[in-house]
């Protein structure tokens, strides 16, 4: 029997997973809940991967935790640096206050860590992080057994059939990734900053040195006077493997990006939300035409060139950024944060973000609804006087909106 078949042939009634959203700060930690998310991971200002990113303080963390409880979703927090033996200094406490403050679960990549979170914070689950490299099923019943893994958070490099595999026996819930960055090398682990830079990747000081734009030479001499060069990934986009995932009996699909924008993670977390709930409701795949429609809404983010990565099987070149990535990949679609809404006049206070003019069709994103089109019939700016465009960004402009929205809704340009 063909593996991709097993679920269905065991008339396994398909389970509804957990989507697990990224959040670089406490504004986007709301924003990404708000707008569908099961669970958000975030870091604090220590023991994280992303030290670029805002992180959260301690406070930060509480108050994200109690928005997550009144909204039934879970907070974890990334403790996967590769520690030192400095870096151990204030982790029990640090520990012991993420437990006492409702945090769900820590994500691991270090055995030490997990050993030290289950003797000190017993109540915190414990998730192993993608670093850790689990592409079998022996490797996260060795964890479960030895230090009370509780997900095992697969690697990326995992292909769909792997996948199958993996949850068919596996002790403990997996995780997969379903969109955002990869790294070019094995599981993140890489030095190539701590090289070029001087900084620790696998100490929060990754500098994407494997994006950066390079020069190829070849016995002195240049390759190609016209053309820079890459080895960064392009970023992956699952919608295509959502079904297998789901039908795999994945446990949690996770949404790479905690350096990105509230934009990014509002209109990605909202368009997977819909795309999980309608193959869930349908029980099978969808049509290629609800299919690409899911796709089109989730690209609707600023993205790289995307990817399926691994999952069909082996990645070649066509999975990376070869040449230099241009910022013509990027779109300027976001154009406003809803400040407020007159619904007496049906006119929302508009903050702005890129410009737009009079005439154009643009669409509001908002939390568990289809989007929703209108047409600017006119501007005003701060001062009431009208506008042909709006120009500037971060000011409050005025605009009719012929049916009522939220404050905090985003507005972008609709294609």
């Amino acid at each position: 029997m063909d593996i991709m078949d097993r679920r269905r042939s065991d008339k396994v009634m398909m389970k509804k997973p957990e989507l697990l959203a990224p959040a670089g700060d406490l504004n986007r930690c709301k924003t990404a809940i708000r707008y569908g998310a099961d669970a958000v991971y975030i870091g604090g200002q220590s023991y994280s991967l992303r030290s670029r990113a805002s992180n959260f303080t301690m406070e930060d963390i509480k108050e994200a935790c109690e928005f997550a409880r009144q909204h039934n979703a879970h907070i974890h927090v990334t403790t996967n640096v590769i520690p030192h033996e400095e870096d151990y200094e204030g982790l029990r406490e640090y520990l012991m206050k993420l437990e006492e403050y409702g945090v769900t679960a820590i994500i691991a990549a270090s055995p030490s860590i997990m050993k030290l979170a289950r003797e000190c914070a017993p109540k915190l689950e414990i998730h192993c992080s993608t670093q850790m490299s689990i592409t079998n099923v022996e490797t996260a019943k060795f964890l479960h057994e030895q230090l009370g893994l509780d997900r095992a958070v697969l690697a990326r490099e995992c292909s769909i059939e792997d996948i199958y595999a993996i949850t068919k026996e596996c002790p403990v819930d997996t995780e997969a990734f379903i969109h955002g960055g990869m790294c070019v090398n094995y599981s993140g682990r890489c030095t190539l900053s701590n090289r070029m830079t001087l900084r620790d990747a696998n100490r929060g000081g990754c500098a994407q040195s494997c994006r950066w734009q390079y020069h190829v030479y070849q016995d002195d001499k240049e390759i190609n006077t016209d053309i820079l060069y890459s080895m960064g990934s392009k970023d992956l986009l699952a919608a295509d493997y959502m079904y297998e995932l789901m039908d795999a009996g994945v446990s949690s699909l996770k949404i790479e990006g905690r350096m990105k924008t509230e934009y990014y993670v509002a209109s990605v977390v909202s368009a997977y939300r819909h795309l999980i709930d309608e193959i869930a409701e349908n029980d099978g795949p969808l049509s290629p035409e609800r299919l690409a429609y899911h796709k089109k809404e989730i690209s609707r983010a600023e993205n790289r060139q995307t990817t399926t990565a691994f999952y069909p099987g082996e990645a070649g070149l066509n999975t990376l950024i070869y040449h230099a990535y241009s910022d013509a990949d990027v779109n300027h679609d976001f154009l406003a944060k809803v400040a407020g809404y007159d619904q007496d006049v049906n006119v929302a206070y508009l903050e702005t973000r890129n410009a737009f003019d009079v005439g154009e069709m643009l669409e509001v994103i908002s939390p568990g609804k289809d989007k929703r089109t209108f047409k600017v019939e006119w501007i005003k700016d701060p001062k009431g006087e009208y506008l042909a465009s709006s120009r500037r960004p971060m000011v409050v402009v005025q605009v009719p909106i012929p049916f009522e929205i939220g404050e905090n809704d985003l507005v972008r340009r609709a294609r």
